[in-house]
């Protein structure tokens, strides 16, 4: 998995991955989000929808926590071996919103991560042990966490989206 040097590098290529992904859903009519294609396991929708809940769960957690509330990852309602109903609880949430404010529902989630990157101290972002959320028996830092729930998939779901232009014919 890539590491990261300091929090700019962070956000940098969450950054990077971000805008890349985003630019994926430019020629995506509002008409075809539902639809789904050969060979690719989500709709855009679904695609997008999977992005915002986790960056929301992100959010939730840091929330939580900081609040004083305990923190039960994924979810309360879902436990990790249960993660296709939590997949189908994030396209009921957000599947009913057009594309475009999807999109803009991420942006927004995506630069509110960026801005809370900023407020934390490099050893939170960098050292285990820092948040009770991210304390698991795998002892991830945040910054593991935020790139498993941001970076990684813009990237590997914009290959989902590729594929599932190609297979429209419109790649």
């Amino acid at each position: 998995m890539q590491g990261y040097k300091d929090k700019k590098e962070l956000i940098e290529e969450l950054k990077k991955r971000y805008e890349l992904y985003d630019q994926e859903f430019n020629d995506i009519k509002e008409e075809e989000k539902d639809l789904l294609q050969p060979g690719v396991d989500k709709t855009p929708s679904q695609n997008i929808s999977y992005q915002l809940g986790w960056t929301h769960l992100l959010l939730q957690w840091e929330s939580d926590e900081k609040n004083g509330i305990e923190v039960k990852t994924p979810t309360p309602d879902y436990k990790w071996n249960n993660l296709g109903g939590l997949y189908q609880s994030f396209y009921n949430q957000y599947g009913s919103h057009t594309l475009q404010e999807q999109r803009e529902l991420l942006r927004n989630q995506v630069d509110e991560i960026i801005n809370w990157i900023e407020s934390l101290d490099d050893d939170t972002v960098f050292i285990s042990g820092k948040r009770k959320w991210a304390t698991t028996p795998a002892q991830w830092p945040v910054w593991k966490w935020i790139h498993i729930n941001t970076a990684a998939p813009f990237k590997s779901f914009r290959t989902q989206l590729r594929k599932w232009k190609k297979e429209k014919g419109t790649a």
